[in-house]
Formats: C-alpha cells, sequence, structure tokens
C-alpha cells in the first residue's frame, strides 16, 4: 500500500497499520485481547477491594498496590478497546483526537507507573531495614504526597514530551506502523529533523525510568544486605517473600520500557513497538493482580475472607 498523503500536516485521522505484514497474526492477538483485558480488569478490581476491604491490607504497601491497580486499570483502558476495534474490523482507524487522547493517556499512566514501582521498593526498604521508624516515616501524610507526586509527574511528563511530539511535522503522512499512538513512533514517523527531540526523549526518560530503577536497584541492595543478616531461616524467608512479587512485576514492567524508550526512535525496528507495547500494556497489568495474590498470605487470606462473606450473606 502507498503511504497516503494529505494538505494538512496534521490528519483528520491515522492509520493503525498494526500486523499489516503479518495479518496472519490479528486474530490470534484479537483472542488473547479479548480474554486478557477482561482478566486484567476484574484482577485489578479485586486487588483494590481487597486491600480496602481488608483490616489486615489497610497499610502502605497494600494502598501503593491499590494505586498501581488503578493504575494498570487505566493503562490497559487507554489502549486495549481501540485494539481491539481495530484487530476485529477492516477499519484501522483512530481519529486524531483520539490519537491525541491515547498519547497522553498512555504516557502520563506509564511515566506514573514507572515512579510508583520506585516508591514502592522505598516502602520495603523502609519495612526490612528500619522497621523501628517505619510508621514514623511511611505516615498516612507521607504515602499520600508521594502518590500525588507520582500522579503529577506522570501527567507533566505526558504533557511536555507528548506536546512536543504533536508539533512534529508529518508532511501528510497518516500511517502508523504500531497498534496505538505511542511517542517513539510518532517521532519516526515525522519527517524533517529529529534529533533533537529524540534527544529529548532519551533524557526525560533517563529520568522518568533510569533515575526509579536506580532507587528500585540500591533499595534492593541494601535489603538483602540486611536480610543476609537475619539468622532465623523463617524470617530470611518472610522478607523475601514480602519483596518477591513487587521484584517479578518490576522486571516484567522496566525490562521491555527500557528496551522501547532508551534507544533512539529511529533505530526501532518495525515490529518492535508492537509486541513491546503488548507486554508492558496489556500483559504486565493483567499478571500483576496474580503475581501480588499467588505469593502474598494477607492478600489471599483477605481474599478468602471476602469471598466468604460473599457467599454468606446470600
Amino acid at each position: 500500500m502507498k503511504t497516503v498523503l494529505i494538505n494538512e500536516s496534521h490528519p483528520e485521522e491515522f492509520i493503525l497499520l498494526g500486523f499489516a505484514n503479518h495479518p496472519w497474526l490479528e486474530p490470534p492477538v484479537f483472542i488473547i485481547l479479548l480474554i486478557t483485558y477482561p482478566v486484567a480488569l476484574m484482577g485489578n478490581i479485586t486487588i483494590i477491594l481487597v486491600s480496602k476491604l481488608g483490616p489486615c491490607l489497610h497499610s502502605p504497601m497494600y494502598f501503593f498496590l491499590t494505586n498501581l491497580s488503578f493504575l494498570d486499570m487505566c493503562y490497559t483502558t487507554s489502549i486495549v478497546p481501540q485494539m481491539l476495534f481495530n484487530l476485529g474490523s477492516s477499519k484501522k482507524t483512530i481519529s486524531f483526537m483520539g490519537c491525541v487522547l491515547q498519547l497522553y493517556l498512555f504516557s502520563a499512566m506509564g511515566a506514573a507507573e514507572c515512579l510508583l514501582l520506585a516508591i514502592m521498593s522505598f516502602d520495603r526498604y523502609v519495612a526490612i531495614c528500619r522497621p523501628l521508624h517505619y510508621n514514623l516515616i511511611m505516615n498516612q501524610r507521607i504515602c499520600i504526597l508521594l502518590v500525588s507526586i507520582v500522579w503529577l509527574c506522570g501527567m507533566t511528563y505526558a504533557v511536555s514530551e507528548a506536546t512536543v511530539t504533536l508539533q512534529l511535522p508529518l508532511c501528510g503522512i497518516n500511517k502508523l506502523d504500531h497498534l496505538l499512538c505511542e511517542i517513539p513512533v510518532m517521532i519516526k514517523t515525522a519527517c524533517g529533523e529529529k534529533v533533537t527531540n529524540e534527544l529529548a526523549l532519551s533524557v526525560v526518560c533517563i529520568f522518568i525510568t533510569g533515575f526509579p530503577l536506580c532507587l528500585i536497584l540500591a533499595s534492593y541492595a541494601s535489603i538483602g544486605h540486611a536480610v543476609l543478616k537475619i539468622k532465623s531461616i523463617e524470617g530470611r524467608k518472610k522478607a523475601f517473600g514480602t519483596c518477591s512479587s513487587h521484584l517479578i512485576v518490576v522486571s516484567l514492567f522496566y525490562g521491555p520500557a527500557i528496551s522501547m524508550y532508551l534507544q533512539p526512535p529511529s533505530s526501532i525496528t518495525r515490529d518492535q513497538p508492537k509486541f513491546m507495547a503488548l507486554f508492558y500494556g496489556v500483559v504486565t497489568p493483567t499478571l500483576n493482580p496474580f503475581i501480588y495474590t499467588l505469593r502474598n498470605r494477607d492478600v489471599k487470606g483477605a481474599l478468602g475472607n471476602l469471598v466468604r462473606s460473599i457467599f454468606s450473606s446470600k
């Protein structure tokens, strides 16, 4: 297919090519999304309800987990419905305003999740390495302040980076070789000089992803050092158990995100953005509730109590 050119710098709609070069992938991806999206919503809603209704889960750790679940719901909802529509029909378009909205929401939620995962690691550091000062350091006011900063930074990143990206000339090109509107692909699609924008994206993403990742690694290095000093094997298992779920979530989210955002958009291969977006935008939010539920006795206990209370009331 030839690239469609129009006179306006920004077209009325974009054509999302998706898997145009591998059309056989569209049916299985559509089915996977149709299954995982409701599962992701139900899983994260369950985590929020259990954290709110379970008396034993009214702590900073589960306050942050509730925010993570809400973030994941927003994250997937900003992209999956449009993906399902495009994959399930012959029409592969998204309006310009729809693309702008998706660009802002997806960017804001992604940046906020990077920072929130770092704060959750700091919470585990304080709980294990400074247990006597935990309630003083991670009090309700501080927790609300930290979460507010997370949301503010996420929105600030989206407004600044996405707005600059949308100013790039498209020279009438209205085709995006992607499943959604995402900053690196928008920069790659733009015409003209893009080096400044690529450099700006890399610098900002070093702060958004690199700095939180360094904080996470430093927190867990200190946690590991503190845990090794615990003489009791049971004590070690308990300490590692409270951190293992978070470490798995961090690995699942940061790995694809770093490979996508910490390299120049011009060097990104054709299919890389599609699979990376599916992974950190769909797979990770779907798995997060199960990871925290299956590896956490308190959550499983609270979930069991919630289920029993629901059935006993009928």
